[in-house]
This record gives C-alpha cells, structure tokens and sequence, in this order.
C-alpha cells in the first residue's frame, strides 16, 4: 500500500511538473512575441521620427531657398506650421553641417555654403545643367538678349539659369523665383506632356489670375497648350513686364517630354522684329541638347525653314 501511495503521489508531482513548464513555456513565448513586437514598434517609430525630421528639415531649406532672406528660427517656425523646439533642434543641426550660415546677425540664418559646393558637384555631373549653361552664353551673345533656361519647381515656374545680353538696355529675372505656370511662356510647353484634367489638377485655380488681375480661362490655356506642342515653340507679349517680349523653345528628353526650356526675354518691339531670326536661334540650341538626351524628331528644327 505504502509504495502505491508513493507512486501515485510520484506520478501526480509529475504531472504537475509538466502543466508547470507548459505554462512558463506559453507565457515566456508571450513575453518574447511581446518584446519582439515592442522592439518592432520601436524601431518603426524611430525610423517615422527620423523620416519626419528629414521632411522637415528639408522643408526648412526650401522655404529659406524661397524666402530668399536670413531669418531667425522661431520666425522659421511660426512660417512653416511647426514647433519651435524641433524647429531649433533642427536648425541647429543643418549649422552644424555647414547646410546653413548665420547671417544679417540676431540669430537669423540663411543658406550655408556647403550647399554651394553641393550644387557645384551636381552641376559638374549633370549634362544638361552644363549643356544649358553653354548655349545660354551663345544665345546672349548672339542675339544680344538675355537667355534663360527654365523649368517646373512643382508646380510652379522658375528661372534655373540666365545669362544677360550686352544691350545696353538689359532685361533680368530672379533666378529660383517661383510663378505661376499661366504667367509664363514656358509654361505651355512645360506641362504639354498632361493630359487636359491633369493639368486643371496641376496648376492651382489661382494661379490662372494674371498679374493685371484678369482670369485666363482654363480652356483658353489648354488650348494655347496643346497649339504649343504642336507649333514646337511658344511666344507671347510678357503678363509679368508690360514692355517684354518672350520666347520659349522645348528641351525634350528621349521619350519627347519637355524637362525645362530655353528662352529669350526681350524689348517688345525688338522681339517682334527679329521674332524668325530669335525663334530660329532657340530652335536650333534646344534641338542640339534634346539630341544629346536622345530625342529624336522627323520635324524641321528652324522656324524659317
């Protein structure tokens, strides 16, 4: 009896051995799931946070590239909706990279140089910054007018090089301005690559408003667009200088899209009396670098032929 009772009692410890390590094994895999999934959130948030500082720390640059002034940080903040604290952790950070400088003292900051020397190694490597800078000096010194090479900045235009006549009455834009897409000649052959919804949903309702305060009808643009794309050119008397006559020429990359243009701004009435003589100039220079991008067009490259 005495060694029944012993071996009952011998096989109950055993059972209750073993429903103990059943439940210390289930609940050390709920804790390691739990840590995992705790580390996982962790790392997911620090990587969100990173992403989040990097968005705005660029956003930073941009509205100071925009601004075109030194400003302090909190004034940097209050502009772009964000807090003031991560706003100077982040300013701080960009001094210590040499992405910004102070300027115009009281702690205002502006662009550092080291972005200078950013843009300098991408215009070295990207052709047709280089390409587009040596066809502007040809197109200024052959027309005597200033020469610009502009492009979409969003879904704005802006200047992105210029290169001024030697007439004495010179004519100058802000270089990294940004306007409004209908303001300009370039503008029609900038988004002739869209379709007509896709640029009503481009181009803000607003921007349709001309300087002098009157609407150009969406159809209207569209319809100036799609002449644009088919004549190879654009030009037009200036919205934004009253005396400025403009004109601008397609760069196309190899699938014929436009990435940027090639312009002469000019006096009015000089513009319309040597308007072949300008157009064949833009034509020609657009047609040699969307060449080198490996455009290929069956069309005639000069207005007068």
């Amino acid at each position: 009896m005495l060694s029944q009772r012993l071996a009952e009692i011998w096989r109950h410890q055993r059972r209750m051995v073993g429903m103990y390590r059943r439940v210390v094994a289930r609940r050390l895999r709920l804790v390691f799931e739990y840590s995992e999934k705790s580390m996982a959130e962790n790392e997911n948030d620090i990587v969100s946070r990173r992403m989040r500082g990097l968005d705005r720390a660029f956003e930073i640059l941009e509205f100071l590239r925009v601004k075109r002034q030194p400003m302090r940080p909190n004034e940097i903040a209050t502009e772009i909706g964000a807090p003031r604290s991560s706003t100077y952790e982040l300013v701080n950070l960009l001094l210590g990279h040499g992405m910004l400088d102070y300027q115009g003292g009281d702690g205002r900051v502006f662009l550092g140089r080291r972005l200078y020397f950013l843009g300098t190694a991408y215009a070295e490597q990207f052709d047709l910054m280089r390409e587009c800078g040596r066809m502007l000096g040809v197109l200024a010194e052959e027309t005597r007018e200033t020469a610009q090479m502009c492009l979409l900045e969003g879904n704005k235009y802006t200047v992105a090089m210029m290169r001024e006549g030697i007439r004495p009455f010179r004519i100058s834009s802000n270089v990294g301005e940004l306007v409004a897409i209908p303001w300009t000649a370039s503008g029609r052959l900038l988004v002739a690559h869209l379709s007509d919804q896709e640029i009503l949903d481009f181009i803000p309702p607003e921007d349709f408003i001309l300087p002098n305060g009157r609407r150009l009808e969406p159809a209207d643009f569209i319809a100036q667009v799609r002449q644009a794309a088919e004549d190879g050119y654009f030009t037009f008397n200036s919205e934004v200088e009253n005396f400025t006559h403009c004109f601008a020429v397609p760069i196309r990359q190899a699938d014929g899209a436009s990435i940027a243009t090639l312009c002469l701004v000019t006096p009015r009435e000089d513009g319309l009396r040597n308007r072949t003589a300008y157009l064949d100039s833009l034509l020609k220079a657009a047609h040699e670098i969307s060449e080198k991008l490996g455009f290929r067009s069956s069309k005639g490259r000069l207005f007068g032929s």
